[in-house]
């Protein structure tokens, strides 16, 4: 199995991993938390179909990377992005983050630049600021950010079970557009993830990236359900495409925050005609 080294903690080395398959223009997905890169297995075949070089990998802390106690903030996501991008080579690549995935392209992009990056997406996507602050009014009170971190503090298990309810708005849309089994799959994954990671990124949620959005410079598409209860579209993905210049926002009808899974069917081909063939 393919890892790339991103650093070291103490004797050992941090590694992630990551899968690369096809060929053509590439394409990185980052994965939302609290899952990994398999979480992608519905967009893989169309990608790949139309002819693009697909990367996926696990952040540090989840999936098959290594999980160590340090490093949960963005700047150390991009970080370990850029390690990925320069052990692979990529140019004229794609950067497609979900969820708290968004938050890497951001940062990369404002951090790094947009030198070798063709195309960006955002999919339910953290940016651009979510904490109501004095100049951000529109973000959620700092209590709601010390309750959930507090909540998976206290029993990460049973704070899984409650936030994929509301991940894939289950209520309206299971044995319709999710199974019992990929939901408890999706649980799975989360379970094996680090007890650390699961509470370290919590925070890192709510960081600002208003200033990176503001130094894209590439085509950007965002993608976002109208009834996303995780992250609302009217405090990230619409304001997202209004701070990138020239953005496109996709709005998915009925749409809960995990679109990717839930209304592929949408997703897919405006992204396949997004990233080109």
């Amino acid at each position: 199995m393919p890892y790339v080294k991103v650093g070291k903690e103490n004797s050992g080395d941090i590694e992630l991993y990551y899968e690369d398959h096809g060929t053509g223009t590439p394409v990185v997905l980052i994965h939302g938390y609290p899952l990994c890169g398999t979480s992608w297995e519905r967009q893989l075949p169309p990608l790949l179909a139309a002819g693009h070089r697909v990367v996926t990998y696990d952040r540090r802390g989840f999936g098959r990377s290594g999980q160590p106690t340090d490093g949960y903030n963005y700047d150390t996501f991009a970080a370990d992005l850029r390690e990925l991008v320069k052990h692979l080579r990529l140019r004229d690549f794609a950067l497609v983050g979900f969820s708290m995935g968004g938050g890497e392209v951001a940062r990369y992009l404002g951090r790094y630049g947009t030198e070798g990056v063709q195309r960006a997406v955002f999919i339910s996507s953290v940016p651009p600021f979510l904490l109501k602050t004095s100049d951000n009014p529109e973000g959620v009170d700092p209590s709601i950010r010390d309750a959930t971190l507090k909540a998976v503090q206290a029993d990460r298990y049973a704070f899984f079970t409650q936030f994929y309810q509301n991940f894939y708005n289950t209520d309206v849309l299971l044995g319709k557009r999710i199974s019992e089994e990929a939901v408890r799959s999706a649980w799975n994954t989360a379970a094996a993830a680090s007890p650390w990671a699961s509470v370290a990124c919590v925070p890192t949620w709510f960081e600002d990236f208003r200033k990176d959005l503001a130094r894209i410079d590439i085509p950007t598409l965002v993608f976002h359900g109208d009834a996303d209860r995780i992250l609302p579209i009217s405090a990230s993905g619409a304001r997202t495409a209004k701070l990138v210049q020239g953005a496109r926002l996709v709005t998915v009808k009925d749409g809960p925050h995990a679109i990717n899974w839930t209304h592929a069917e949408v997703v897919n081909p405006e992204l396949v005609k997004f990233l080109g063939a």
